[in-house]
Order: C-alpha cells, then structure tokens, then sequence
C-alpha cells in the first residue's frame, strides 16, 4: 500500500533544490519512479513529499558538443537506446539501454533516476566508469562535475550532496581504434554481474585501458589494478594475463551471496565476462 504524500512540482533545478533543502530527509526527487515507488508501496521507504523533476525544461536534451555527448538527466532508457547520436557516437552505451530491465522500465525510467538511486544490480554505472564520464549536479548555490568513479560511494548511496539535483552526464566519445564492451549475466530479471572494458590500440599494444565491475556487490567500482596488468602489453601478452586480471577485478568487486548467486560463483563469472569483453573490445580496434 502506497501511503498518502505531497507532490511538489518545481518550475525549475534551482526550485527543486531549494525544496529539497526546506524539506530535508522529508523529501525526494521523482523522475522515473520506477524504483522509488516501488521501494515505497513494499513499505521500504517513505518519504511526506515527493519533488517532481520530470517537467523541469531543459533536463531531457541529448547533443554532442566538443568530443563529449551530454545526456540530460530526465531522458528516458527508450531514448537513449534510440538515440541515432548515441548509436553513432556511444553503441556500447546504446546497447547497455537497450538491455536494461524490460519494456515498461525503459519506456517511463530515467538515466538520472536509475544513477541516483544506485540499486546494487543496476547496469548504467558500470559502462559509466570506463568512458570515465562526469555527471553534473546543480543546486541553488551553483553547479559541479562529479566524476562517475566518485559518484558511487555504497548501496543506494551516492555522493550527491542532499540539496543537489542530477542534471546532465557528459560522456567522452572514445577515439579511434578504440574498443568498449559491457557485459552482464543473470538469471533474474536484474543481473547477477556485470562488467565493462574500454582499451585502445597505440603501436601494436593495449592502451588507455578501463574495467569496471558491477552488479556483484554493493556499488559499481573500478578495477585500476586490472588494468595495469595490461597497458603496455601486446594484445597476444595481454589475453595470456587476463586470468590474473580476471581474479582481480573478481576481488574488486567485493561480491556479496544473495538471490542472484554465491560470492564464488559471481567472482567466477566476473572473469568469465572479462575475457568476453576484452576479446569484444580488441576486436573492435582491428
């Protein structure tokens, strides 16, 4: 049963932060609502008001500008996934949407809804640590740049500040001859792992290499260790050290038993994904 709260409609990001900050632990944005009403009718959280951001102008728009593609925090799944310049510019990130959840996920959930709630087994996060994007929080007192790598800080726990609003991501296009993957694997409708790799060729040997695990533990993290096994390796040195890399990045991902699998089990398939993804991401650079 959804318990009875007030729904507050700002006409703006500064209005949405200005509200969150009058109300405090009180209140709490409402994009998508995907998860959030859900998590509310189980009775897990409750909160008296409710801050509506989906009519806030400006908050949808995806564009490129200077290398860099900007995703509005209020666009939907669905249209990230459809979006001919993220197929054009961003394909891993555009299959990664393609992929999240179900239908009726993809059609109503926002990409700054899904970050910002930070649900363990959730897939966005991930990707985002090796394209090494930055998201854009605003409030009152003005706007910063937060680095995906310190976004995520725990289960459903993020770095944003309580009176900020999610307003953009800003999204590197990788170079040429460059390669990124993610993969995931699950039994539920929510994945068990997933994994995503990002690497470059520069003179016959792997360069600017990103891995990133999630889905396995609490937070999305990335596995910096991984990835220096591997630069400066020749493509046949760094598919013979994948194993040790796989075992690290297994570590990393501080993997918790649950309902989607033991601990063991998902390090075991971090590794196997691993593999699958560099092999996806060096064919890529060929």
């Amino acid at each position: 049963m959804l318990k009875r709260f007030r729904l507050e409609e700002p006409g703006s990001v500064r209005e949405a932060s200005e509200l969150l900050a009058q109300f405090g632990d009180a209140a709490k944005l409402y994009a998508g609502g995907t998860e959030l009403l859900l998590a509310m009718k189980e009775g897990l959280v409750h909160y008296e008001r409710l801050v509506n951001v989906k009519t806030v102008p400006g908050l949808k728009e995806i564009k490129a500008e200077n290398g860099i593609v900007r995703i509005g925090a209020l666009a939907t799944h669905h249209e990230i996934e459809t979006s001919p310049l993220v197929r054009e510019r961003l394909p891993a990130f555009a299959k990664l949407e393609r992929n999240v959840a179900n239908v009726r996920v993809r059609e109503a959930g926002t990409i700054g809804g899904n970050l910002c709630f930070a649900e363990p087994h959730a897939d966005p996060g991930t990707l985002l640590l090796v394209l090494e994007a930055q998201l854009v929080a605003a409030k009152a007192a003005g706007t910063r740049r937060i680095p995906a790598e310190a976004f995520f800080v725990d289960a459903y726990e993020t770095s944003l500040e309580p009176d900020e609003v999610l307003t953009e991501i800003h999204i590197p296009v990788p170079t040429e001859r460059s390669g990124v993957s993610y993969m995931k694997f699950g039994y539920l409708e929510r994945p068990s792992v997933g994994v995503a790799v990002k690497l470059s060729l520069d003179g016959g040997a792997v360069q600017n290499v990103g891995i990133a695990v999630g889905c396995a533990g609490p937070a999305p993290r990335r596995v910096k260790e991984a990835e220096e096994l591997l630069r400066g390796k020749t493509p046949d040195e760094a598919l013979q050290l994948l194993p040790d890399a796989g075992r690290t990045a297994a570590k990393a991902a501080q993997a918790i038993s649950d309902l989607h699998g033991s601990q063991e089990y998902k390090e075991h398939i971090v590794g196997v994904l691993l593999r699958r993804c560099f092999q996806d991401a060096l064919n890529q650079c060929r």
